[in-house]
């Protein structure tokens, strides 16, 4: 089993500029002034243990989307703009009459505009099923494509489409999982989905807010002994509790201290905040394992920052 993070950005995509490149590139040509690299394999060594991924990769720009692979079918949770890349990549694929199974945590723009740049949405013998707990969710899909905002419909999707609303309190099996939800706070409310099959856990939590200490117990039992929780870490505990209370998002830490109580084996912080830099993700993710570290040094918690194209093996 594998989930792929398709994209990991929150509120809206993150634009990479011509002078962000140009900064990574002189980091890099500075950091090999000393070595000496002779070959291609220098140089892919150099690249991998050299610099620090900031310089040699990217966290990505994409919203929201990530894929669990297991199966033909596809899971996919969100349809924000990571949704383009993954349907780009079904396509290359060579494969027809795919059966794709979308879950949807909320319908804010991040993670729904991706969808109509969906191709695989305008292949005949396609089918997508969407799945939610938010009433009349399927006019949120149309309308946004209806005009004026966009210059084709839905109806012009050849791909079936169904859409599915689930009930808080139900376990459903699809596409070989066992599927529950939960409700989180967050603006108009968001829900958090928790996948079990052949005895291994993956949970999908963004854009969820922390602040009640009643929800606690809630939340520890949604994600007791998952596998994978993907969880959103937009905002520093500072900014959670005070500059951005109510806006519906969490941090690093409370993200630690969560895993660990609920004996999750790899946290992945999700949701990455869009005017973060590579630079400062990076050092986020340093400062959230040594948190980890001092929290409970004698937990083997996994910690992991999403970024577009990354693979995790469950």
């Amino acid at each position: 089993m594998k989930v792929i993070i398709w994209g990991s950005r929150g509120s809206l995509p993150a634009s990479v500029r011509a002078e962000t490149v140009r900064r990574k590139i002189y980091k890099a040509i500075e950091a090999a002034k000393d070595c000496q690299i002779k070959s291609e394999a220098d140089i892919e060594n150099f690249i991998d243990t050299k610099l620090p991924f900031s310089v040699r990769g990217s966290y990505g720009s994409n919203t929201s989307c990530i894929e669990i692979r297991d199966g033909k079918e596809y899971i996919i949770c969100d349809a924000g703009t990571g949704l383009r890349d993954f349907g780009n990549y079904v396509m290359q694929s060579g494969k027809s009459s795919c059966h794709f199974h979308i879950f949807m945590s909320h319908f804010h723009w991040d993670h729904i505009h991706g969808f109509p740049f969906f191709v695989p949405a305008f292949i005949k013998g396609n089918t997508i099923d969407f799945y939610g707990f938010h009433e009349g969710f399927e006019d949120i899909l149309v309308n946004q494509q209806n005009p004026p905002s966009f210059p084709v419909p839905v109806i012009c999707m050849q791909a079936e489409k169904r859409f599915n609303r689930l009930e808080l309190g139900k376990e459903y099996s699809i596409a070989g999982f066992q599927v529950k939800g939960m409700e989180q706070d967050h603006p108009q409310k968001s829900y958090g989905y928790r996948f079990e099959k052949d005895g291994k856990n993956i949970v999908y939590s963004t854009d969820s807010e922390h602040k009640k200490s009643s929800d606690e117990g809630l939340y520890l039992n949604f994600f007791k002994d998952a596998d994978l929780l993907i969880f959103d870490t937009q905002y520093s505990l500072a900014d959670a509790i005070y500059v951005k209370e109510d806006w519906g998002h969490s941090s690093n830490m409370v993200g630690v201290e969560l895993a660990v109580r609920a004996g999750v084996k790899h946290l992945c912080m999700y949701h990455g905040e869009p005017t973060h830099s590579d630079e400062t993700l990076d050092k986020i993710l340093r400062d959230t394992i040594r948190y980890a570290s001092i929290y409970d040094d004698s937990y083997p918690l996994r910690i992991s920052l999403a970024y577009d194209g990354l693979e995790i093996e469950v």
